[in-house]
């Protein structure tokens, strides 16, 4: 029986929380019509139509075959104006990476350890099963790891060359259940993050956030950890003149909204330093941030939830969180015997 600390506990609620919180307002990058359609939000909304920065309308999406229909029932979305990303989701309901760390969490609680055959056989058969997710956007990631299966390739050579900040999507389920030693995470994280995002700024990057989950959890202090281990991303003699400007302003001088992994994970270390005190003010002001706001959403709030613990995290966004039963079944314990290694065996 393996009972979780309340480092691993938090970083695992808050990837999911960030994520939902963020989720009406995913890729807006006209800020002020985040407060025209939503206001100021701190707390879950329903999503609405019309989106006014979204690109499905320039896409057009047909898949090979069955081997590579992801989509299912929102094809038909695909080519058309206004449509939101996520439009058939529900306040604080999860996007489609955050359900998918939260299957990975779920398996490894299941098995006692990571075995990447089983995520790549779930994660296939979720993607493949009609109505799983209720996701009308799928990142290229996805799109193209079906192409590539849908042509007859193994799973485990699938994975594209991807450089989008949605890869880092596993990397706190893996560092929350692993129960060996730093190597062997740096391991498994590495051989996980590859499946969808054999990308090296990608992989980096994920190396750096399990690290310095990986000091939280051994009770480093998260400013600490950041300006450690996050080094060649952030810097925080360069930053601390920033904390008294607005976040808006800090992030279109020195930073960006887009998702590549070269622009969206400084800016996350930089907000998870800033507001590593403080959850909610720092959720909250990544939502408002726009652009990929769920991404950037659950490196953060994996960051600062391990910091400050589930404790930390406004209790209204725990209890109305849809994954809020699966979560808490989660976190309560977690069962097995020794961890397994990328392969399936036992360290």
């Amino acid at each position: 029986m393996m009972t979780l600390n309340s480092s691993q506990i938090g970083m695992l609620w808050g990837t999911l929380v960030a994520d939902a919180l963020a989720m009406p307002v995913h890729w807006y990058y006209q800020r002020d019509a985040i407060l025209r359609d939503y206001g100021s939000i701190a707390g879950y909304l329903k999503p609405k139509n019309p989106h006014p920065d979204s690109i499905l309308w320039r896409s057009r999406y047909e898949p090979l075959n069955k081997r590579g229909d992801v989509l299912h029932e929102q094809t038909v979305f695909w080519g058309k104006r206004g449509i939101h990303y996520h439009q058939f989701l529900e306040a604080g309901e999860n996007t489609l990476n955050a359900q998918l760390a939260l299957m990975l969490a779920e398996q490894i609680r299941k098995q006692g350890g990571y075995i990447s055959s089983t995520f790549l056989e779930a994660y296939r058969d979720f993607m493949l099963t009609p109505g799983s997710h209720r996701d009308t956007y799928l990142e290229e990631c996805h799109r193209r790891f079906f192409e590539a299966h849908a042509r007859g390739r193994a799973l485990e050579r699938c994975g594209a060359v991807d450089g989008h900040i949605g890869g880092l999507f596993s990397v706190a389920p893996l560092v929350a259940l692993h129960k060996g030693s730093w190597p062997e995470l740096r391991k498994i994280v590495r051989q996980q993050v590859a499946w969808t995002h054999h990308h090296e700024g990608v992989l980096k990057s994920a190396e750096v956030m399990a690290r310095i989950l990986w000091a939280l959890h051994e009770g480093e202090p998260l400013r600490e950890a950041i300006e450690r281990h996050g080094n060649d991303f952030f810097s925080a003699r360069k930053a601390s003149p920033w904390l008294h400007q607005e976040d808006a302003v800090v992030m279109d001088r020195h930073f960006s909204a887009a998702c590549y992994i070269e622009h969206a994970f400084p800016v996350t270390l930089y907000l998870a330093w800033k507001y590593a005190d403080d959850f909610e003010a720092g959720l909250i002001s990544n939502t408002h941030l726009g652009g990929d706001n769920c991404h950037r959403g659950m490196v953060m709030g994996a960051m600062i939830g391990a910091a400050l613990g589930k404790e930390g995290i406004p209790g209204p966004w725990i209890q109305e969180l849809k994954a809020h039963q699966a979560l808490t079944a989660l976190t309560k314990s977690t069962t097995g015997d020794a961890p397994m290694d990328h392969d399936g065996g036992s360290f």
